[in-house]
């Protein structure tokens, strides 16, 4: 019965997405570590860690946005997860407010997965190829919006007007409004963008092949359980990591 599900399931999108949890939670840990416990640690604040870091990120959103197409029951799933996202938020906002969490990326892919079930019969008929392309031309030149300015790199190309960086609303769109802080900031523009080119490599590899590959079928079932189960371990993993780290720090 449980391979039949994981068969049903596609079980190599469950097993990279638990492959990137198992990632999540030994970054986290790291993090804990170092700015709950302030254990030293020299490596930790560098591009390699920030790399990792932007890694775990472009997998969630990459996968999230394939497995769009492929899924039922969007309307609950986005709705789950948004309230997911509020759930963090507020708990943050009590107990651990200097590290508080709006706007993260649970509360991101929420509002993904909610925004292409309008757009989806639009979004069909975009050549999946073009909307790759474009959905990464939209990350990269939007990747600095909350500095000001559309473009590449240090290239402002649009220098933007401060009236629009005003409110929480323009703050999760992406225009960040002055003396906002968020510890796990993912504003709809330039990352929902992500989600879309996962949406549209789905429908490429969908549309060349009638169905995905049989490699898609196969998985190794521990990571795939984890996948199966990452917005709950998502959720509940920091906790988790704070409280068996207090009593190994304690005891």
């Amino acid at each position: 019965m449980e391979q039949q599900r994981l068969r049903r399931r596609y079980a190599l999108l469950d097993m990279l997405r638990g492959l990137t949890i198992c990632s999540m939670v030994a970054y986290h840990t790291v993090w804990d570590l170092v700015y709950l416990f302030r254990v030293p640690c020299p490596w930790y604040p560098s591009e390699g860690t920030a790399l990792w870091q932007q890694t775990i990120c472009w997998s969630f959103l990459l996968l999230s946005g394939f497995c769009w197409p492929l899924g039922r029951r969007h309307l609950r799933q986005g709705l789950l997860v948004s309230a997911c996202g509020a759930l963090i938020t507020a708990v943050t906002l009590v107990f651990n407010p200097a590290q508080k969490v709006v706007f993260g990326v649970l509360t991101l892919l929420g509002a993904a997965t909610l925004l292409l079930i309008p757009l989806d019969k639009i979004l069909r008929r975009v050549p999946p190829a073009a909307g790759i392309a474009a959905s990464l031309a939209v990350f990269a030149f939007c990747h600095n919006l909350s500095k000001g300015y559309l473009g590449l790199g240090t290239w402002q190309a649009v220098i933007l007007p401060k009236v629009l960086y005003q409110g929480y609303f323009a703050t999760f769109l992406g225009f960040l409004a002055p003396g906002f802080y968020s510890s796990d900031y993912f504003p709809i523009l330039p990352w929902a963008a992500l989600v879309f080119c996962g949406y549209f490599a789905a429908q490429l590899a969908l549309r060349r092949t009638g169905g995905l590959p049989p490699v898609f079928r196969r998985g190794w079932a521990p990571l795939c359980f984890l996948g199966r189960h990452s917005l709950l371990i998502y959720v509940l993993h920091q906790p988790a990591l704070y409280g068996l780290l207090w009593c190994l720090w304690h005891f």
